[in-house]
């Protein structure tokens, strides 16, 4: 299938890969680009750091105060990455907010100071939980995900030829700036044909309230199980 990735890099071209390697025809296009904030973290103390995205480890990594501060990271991409930059010693969620919260919780007792090195745009989850459970979040704006203006020039051409059958969705931002830019240029209805591949159903949500139907939602929000989805049925 040719199918379009647009999530934001490094991820998309780590995706794109994987799709070519099932065989199927990528289309490289992120509708969010990534920048750091070039914040300095704050001081502290604190007794860990929380990752909630992969995003965040290019921009922390080489922020002394933060070495050595014990990392949990929601999920297995976030935590090879916070590894791979030298962070830690790092605990793995099970890829959500809620699994993430449980994994403090279990680990650490109430009143610890927690910072979280996020996005400007974030989801209230894990830190609400963890401040009604006894909890202090700091957080940490380490990076902005910027939405494109305008739909990427080759999204376009291949809407209009009708040659794009699928795209993957990995964030519930970028699921809805990718309907909001095809909508505006004017390529909604080939957009809403094509069959779309969410990560969750938190990122379905946007497509679901506008009507898009979406072919398929992750039970867990593991990029594996989205590419398995894209596999013919055996037999």
């Amino acid at each position: 299938m040719r199918i379009w990735v647009a999530r934001p890099e490094p991820g998309a071209t780590r995706t794109g890969a994987a799709l070519a390697a099932q065989g199927h025809a990528p289309l490289v296009a992120p509708v969010l680009a990534v920048r750091p904030t070039a914040a300095a973290p704050p001081a502290g103390p604190f007794a860990a750091l929380l990752l909630t995205s992969a995003n965040a480890v290019p921009a922390i990594r080489d922020a002394p105060p933060l070495r050595g501060l014990p990392v949990f990271a929601v999920g297995a991409r976030t935590a090879a990455l916070a590894r791979a930059a030298g962070l830690g010693p790092v605990r793995e969620g099970p890829g959500d907010a809620a699994g993430l919260a449980a994994l403090v919780a279990d680990a650490l007792a109430p009143g610890e100071s927690l910072l979280h090195a996020t996005g400007a745009e974030r989801k209230p989850e894990p830190a609400a939980t963890l401040m009604a459970a006894g909890f202090r979040i700091t957080t940490f704006v380490a990076y902005r995900a910027e939405a494109l203006r305008t739909l990427p020039q080759a999204v376009g051409l291949e809407l209009a030829a009708g040659r794009l059958e699928a795209a993957l969705h990995y964030s519930r931002r970028s699921a809805a700036v990718a309907l909001a830019l095809a909508d505006g240029s004017g390529h909604g209805g080939a957009f809403r044909r094509l069959g779309h591949y969410c990560l969750s159903s938190d990122v379905a949500a946007p497509l679901e309230a506008a009507g898009v139907p979406v072919h398929f939602v992750a039970t867990r929000p593991r990029e594996a199980d989205l590419l398995d989805a894209l596999a013919p049925p055996s037999g």
